[in-house]
């Protein structure tokens, strides 16, 4: 649905995700981008492509390591921007409509925890809650000896 809302801005929302982000992060390696945004080098690559191709980004080589290509949001691109974020607004005003202040920010509390815990399972760590939970559960239950048939 968000895809159709941003059709007629010609921007997918994998693009608009990506450019949004460079925008706050401006001049990021675009290896750097990949592992921030939790996407493969090559798809990376290939969104960067399509927004370079729109004019929406530039990549220049790194002034120390030439190697390194980093990304930069064009001022066509920031002007774009206010534009998505404005019909990002609306649609995001259709999603919670109905929705209480109260409810709203319990699930933000909720989704929140959850993304703490995925990433100390990440990290190989636990939460204080997941320590707790760990220390509070009852030992596992011995196996039964199996009876023979007689």
């Amino acid at each position: 649905m968000f895809d159709r809302a941003l059709a007629p801005l010609g921007i997918t929302r994998s693009q608009w995700w990506v450019l949004a982000f460079i925008s706050r992060k401006d001049g990021l390696p675009q290896t750097q981008l990949a592992n921030e945004l939790d996407v493969g080098k090559v798809a990376v690559g290939a969104l960067i492509d399509r927004l370079e191709s729109s004019g929406f980004v530039i990549r220049q080589a790194d002034p120390v390591d030439r190697r390194v290509k980093r990304v930069y949001v064009t001022k066509q691109a920031r002007g774009f921007l206010e534009k998505l974020r404005k019909e990002t607004d609306k649609f995001n005003a259709m999603i919670v409509n109905g929705i209480d202040r109260k409810q709203l920010e319990g699930a933000s509390d909720a989704l929140l925890a959850m993304k703490h815990n995925l990433l100390a399972m990440s990290d190989g760590t636990l939460t204080e809650g997941q320590k707790e939970s760990e220390e509070t559960e009852a030992p596992p239950a011995k196996p039964r000896k199996r009876r023979r048939a007689a």
